[in-house]
């Protein structure tokens, strides 16, 4: 993309006021929902939210540490009540956890009040990403390349319900966000 493509103001704004519901970004670890979802909240002039950092304030401790002393299926009930009411807020845009959209009553709620955008990438960009912060629970204990293509393979599915996939690359996350509200636009 180059900037003579690029998306005006006022064809953004046209984008966001025709935007009803929440965008929630969905996909595994290390596609960049938060970094993107930053971008895509300021190009829409709404404001952005990370669910990961919500049930860490909420609990006052880290999913890590939630995830170790009350295993997945605790963290994910949680996780849920957490994104419901983040939609029912409404805020603009949300960026879940890799598994969020992964559990069935979760990814039932996002699909039916928000727009759900499936972020994906190839597995050796997740790996690089992945590598470089220590925070990830489920890359603790064991060989985080197996890991990852294992959780794309059994996570693949779900995330294909999304209203819009984006396969990302290395680009700039502005021009991601772009790619990403043009999708939008068309699927609107």
């Amino acid at each position: 993309m180059t900037d003579a493509t690029a998306l005006t103001p006022g064809e953004i704004a046209k984008i966001a006021a025709r935007i009803d519901r929440p965008v929630v970004l969905v996909g595994l670890m290390g596609v960049g929902k938060s970094t993107v979802g930053r971008r895509l909240a300021a190009m829409l002039g709404t404001d952005f939210v990370d669910v990961d950092d919500e049930i860490e304030r909420a609990a006052d401790r880290t999913v890590s540490e939630i995830f170790e002393a009350h295993g997945e299926a605790y963290f994910r009930a949680g996780e849920r009540r957490v994104i419901a009411r983040l939609m029912e807020e409404a805020h603009g845009v949300i960026a879940t956890g890799g598994g969020a959209f992964v559990d069935p009553e979760t990814r039932a709620l996002i699909l039916d009040q928000a727009i759900a955008v499936w972020l994906d990438c190839d597995i050796d960009t997740l790996v690089e990403r992945t590598s470089r912060r220590n925070d990830r629970p489920l890359l603790r204990n064991g060989n985080a390349r197996e890991i990852l293509t294992d959780l794309k393979d059994r996570r693949g599915a779900a995330y294909a319900e999304a209203q819009i996939h984006l396969v990302t690359d290395n680009g700039p996350h502005s021009e991601t966000a772009q790619r990403i509200l043009e999708a939008i636009d068309a699927w609107l």
